[in-house]
This record gives C-alpha cells, structure tokens and sequence, in this order.
C-alpha cells in the first residue's frame, strides 16, 4: 500500500470513530436524561425519546415495571395487567378497606394455595401490599368450564370493594379513543376509569360469568372464579406520555387485566 493510500485510510478510520463516539455520547446523554426524568417522574423513555407527563403534580405514585427488566411502563394500546398498579403503597398508589393482602399475603401462604411448579414469586406477589391478589389456580379456576379460559398463574386482583381504587401510570403512544376489555369474574356491573383525576369511562360488564354455566356441582365460592373476557366501555385519551389511570372498584369482581385497542379514526 502506497503512503498515500495508508493516510487516506488512517483518515477515514479516524472519521469512523468521532462517528461513533458521537453516537455513543448522543446514546450516553440520552439515557442521563431518561434516568433523570424517570426518577423525578415527570416522564418516561421508550423508543429514543422522552415523554411528557400528563400526570396531576404533586402524585407522589411510581410507575410499576415489569420484573423482566424492561423499561418501559404499562402502555396504551396494550395490555394493562391488572396487578401492576402503582408503587407508593395505601393512599398513593391504590385504596384498599384493610391492610390485608387476603390471596398473595394471607391464602396463598397455605401449602394446597400455592400450587405445585408454581414459583413462590407468583403465589405471594406484592404480598406486603394491601391491595388483595391471587393468581390463576388449577383447583379452583380450571377445573370447570369458563366463558374465557384464563392461563394457569395469571395474576389477578380480587377481594373487591366500593371504594377501593387502583392507580397505573401508563405511557400512551398517541391520543385517540380506545376500545376496553378486561379478563373478569362474576358480578355484571359498571366499574369506573378516570384520567388525570378526571371521570373518563364507563367498563361495563355485560354478564356475570357464573350464571353461564353449571354451578350445581361446584361450591358456593366458586362463582368467583368463572371468568370471561368482554369489550366493556371505550376512553378518550386525548394527550400522549404519561397519563394517570385509576380504577375504581366495586364489591363483586376479580380483574386480571385490560385490554386497550385503538378505534379506528372517523
């Protein structure tokens, strides 16, 4: 190689790295950034950007992520699963009428509750909360028919009252109206999503799963685990980022999550 060719190529290789360093400086702020706004919860990272926050000041809840590691809040359109609420505890990030957490903190610590090959992380999850939740069990959902056959260990929350609410700070992709539908049990009635602490939709459930199917064989707490899965109301989410979602509970249902599918603009 002649020694112009090698200064030719010294300098592109020279372009190549301050190319690539700039790229990983870009990639190293970016992430200084995302870290900061996570912690300070006023927005969220996904997909190279940052998110503006929606969320009411001064809320004092953190954003549930997944134990997979992925960071990345519940989104809408998507599944919300309905045991990954908030982080802030009673009175932050969910309401409860007692301290108790009567499945994952109570129930489940029982040998024949927590079943065989499912992993403990499963059968006492979010033990120390006061919101109630139990999973899907072979011995009490899946050993009669169902509407809509949940999986094995699904999560749920359960043990519901009037008055009880559930907060999830949940990143929209984009504004628009979405279409609900929820895996549930049991009483048909209409349950209540706010937004940003202001009313937003109706999830009415259209029937109660237990009167579907032969319950003369099956004990009486068993119409609490008869499940189905039902579109129940639409929401308007009219800003992008981060939006505070609250559920409000009622006695009579068990919930495992909620689906969010965008409607096709008019």
């Amino acid at each position: 190689m002649r020694e112009s060719d090698r200064a030719i190529c010294a300098d592109e290789i020279a372009t190549r790295r301050a190319a690539t360093r700039r790229k990983c400086d870009i990639a190293i702020a970016l992430a200084l950034t995302c870290a900061a706004a996570i912690a300070s919860g006023m927005a969220a990272c996904g997909g190279g950007r940052v998110a503006r926050s929606n969320v009411p000041f001064g809320y004092k809840g953190r954003m549930y992520f997944n134990p997979n590691g992925e960071n990345r809040p519940p989104g809408i359109p998507g599944r919300i699963q309905a045991t990954q609420y908030d982080l802030g505890g009673e009175g932050v990030a969910y309401h409860d009428t007692d301290a108790i957490n009567h499945g994952s903190g109570e129930l489940n610590h029982k040998l024949e509750h927590c079943e065989d090959r499912v992993p403990v992380a499963i059968c006492r999850f979010r033990e120390n909360d006061g919101m109630d939740i139990s999973y899907v069990k072979k011995g009490a959902d899946l050993n009669h028919p169902n509407m809509v056959t949940p999986d094995w260990q699904q999560l749920y929350i359960g043990w519901t009252e009037d008055g009880e609410w559930v907060n999830y700070t949940t990143l929209v992709d984009r504004p628009g109206t979405y279409r609900i539908s929820t895996l549930y049990t049991h009483v048909a009635q209409a349950v209540e999503f706010s937004l940003n602490g202001s009313f937003a939709a109706e999830c009415k459930l259209p029937v109660d799963p237990s009167t579907q199917i032969d319950m003369t064989k099956l004990p009486d707490w068993a119409v609490w685990h008869v499940w189905n899965k039902a579109d129940c109301g639409t929401i308007q989410i009219p800003n992008a980022g981060l939006n505070l979602l609250t559920l409000h509970l009622k006695h009579g249902n068990n919930f495992a999550y909620f689906d969010f599918v965008e409607e096709p603009k008019r």
